[in-house]
């Protein structure tokens, strides 16, 4: 699937927004009434994916074409496959048949992942992102890539705007677009929100990068006002042994830490590229969230986040592919998974998977009862940390095919690396053996 990346050029941003913001009601001024009242001549119908207008041999609306989602209909289908219905009879026993849990289950905190896919969008994972909704009316989000806003509104529906006035703070790990490219909707939109509840409007706390800063600035001189947005906390300052010698940073440090009942909010580099951060989130209830960014293997992440209550960690490629995880500075599912255990994390959520992987990822066979794996609008509260492995073998099952395909590419993969080993064992130049007798050409050599 194709993408348009939004602010390719600040030219084409200034020709869209001179289209968008020619009216209050942000449409474009060919499509609204001449004078104040009237009403428009031209019949407006609602856009539909794959709606048709046929202009010969009559003009009319086709809407044959048009998709129509049935969730009976996906059901059934997916009844319909070997071993499906008994691994789910079986993972209901299993829940119902586990321990009661010890204290009353708490809602809060609830994990709610909006983009669990790499590098660019696609129908099944948007890119990263991540809701924390801390309580009913606090709430912060790891990472903001592209489309963040779309899924909040998938996710939400008309709930969205009290959802985006909950948002307290944004951690944006590191400048990839995969990342950050969805923030400047949500102040846009966080903006509107907030005066349809009638509240003010006061800047959203942004922990990024310095770097980020200047993308910011740039959008701000040649696009629109936006800086009063946002009041930026340097990641860096957050790290472990910063000092922080700014005054002003100091005090949005322990207004964050206030407005979203933190004990410490944490972070620290990772093995990605420049200017890239973790970050652990330490309530004042005692539960601790920690979550990866992108990176491979990390020992100060490791260190960070330990005893974790739960750690979200990037799991981009399956296992086999080492030599290319450390190219595109990446971990696989096992080394996520290892990381947790060293960190004694109670419990492993896997996202940012490979859109190769955009249905299931591989397992391996460090899966076991604290790794769980994260799809879009996937919810999760701490009180699922028990149920969320059991959901393997019926995934397992539902996407059968795929991971069938998946294991045949792994087979022919690892078959060509075993041929190429081979081959370059063996010498360039096959060797004349010594009992052979000399050739007629090598005769004629040494008369000459």
């Amino acid at each position: 699937m194709r993408t348009v990346r939004q602010f390719t050029t600040s030219a084409a941003t200034r020709f869209r927004h001179s289209l968008t913001s020619s009216t209050p009601t942000s449409s474009p001024h060919w499509l609204t009434s001449a004078g104040e009242g009237a009403t428009s001549r031209v019949p407006a119908v609602r856009a539909e994916c794959l709606l048709k207008y046929q202009l010969r041999p009559r003009r009319e609306w086709q809407r044959d074409a048009i998709l129509t989602c049935n969730p009976d209909e996906f059901t059934a289908e997916a009844l319909e496959l070997p071993d499906f219905q008994e691994s789910i009879q079986e993972s209901r026993k299993s829940v119902q048949d586990g321990p009661a849990p010890a204290e009353k289950r708490s809602q809060y905190p609830e994990i709610v992942f909006l983009g669990t896919g790499s590098a660019i969008p696609m129908k099944i994972r948007n890119v990263s992102s991540t809701l924390v909704n801390i309580s009913s009316d606090r709430s912060l989000l790891l990472d903001c890539g592209e489309g963040t806003l779309g899924q909040l509104c998938r996710h939400y529906g008309d709930e969205v705007d009290r959802v985006l006035g909950t948002l307290a703070a944004v951690f944006v790990s590191h400048l990839h677009a995969d990342h950050h490219t969805g923030l400047l909707n949500i102040l846009l939109q966080r903006e509107r929100a907030l005066a349809s509840l009638g509240k003010p409007l006061h800047p959203l706390l942004v922990v990024a990068p310095t770097q980020l800063r200047a993308w910011l600035q740039q959008y701000h001189d040649q696009c629109q006002e936006i800086l009063h947005h946002i009041n930026l906390i340097p990641a860096k300052c957050l790290q472990k042994t910063a000092e922080v010698s700014s005054p002003i940073v100091e005090k949005l440090i322990s207004s964050l830490l206030e407005m979203c009942d933190l004990e410490k909010f944490q972070t620290c580099l990772v093995r990605h590229c420049r200017h890239a951060f973790g970050c652990a989130l330490v309530h004042a209830s005692g539960w601790k969230v920690v979550y990866s960014g992108d990176t491979m293997p990390c020992d100060a992440l490791v260190q960070m986040g330990k005893d974790a209550t739960l750690l979200i960690h990037e799991a981009t490629l399956e296992d086999g592919l080492e030599e290319e995880a450390v190219e595109k500075t990446h971990s696989t599912t096992s080394q996520a998974i290892a990381v947790g255990m060293q960190m004694n994390a109670k419990f492993i959520m896997l996202n940012h998977f490979s859109q190769r992987y955009a249905k299931i990822p591989l397992f391996s066979p460090d899966f076991n009862n604290r790794v769980g794996i994260a799809f879009d609008h996937m919810k999760v509260c701490f009180g699922d940390f028990p149920t969320v492995p059991k959901l393997i073998p019926p995934l397992k099952a539902l996407f059968a095919g795929d991971l069938e395909e998946m294991e045949e590419r792994r087979e022919k993969r690892e078959l060509r690396l075993l041929r190429a080993a081979l081959l370059s064992r063996e010498s360039p130049q096959k060797r004349v053996p010594r009992d052979e007798p000399p050739s007629p050409q090598s005769k004629k050599a040494r008369a000459q």
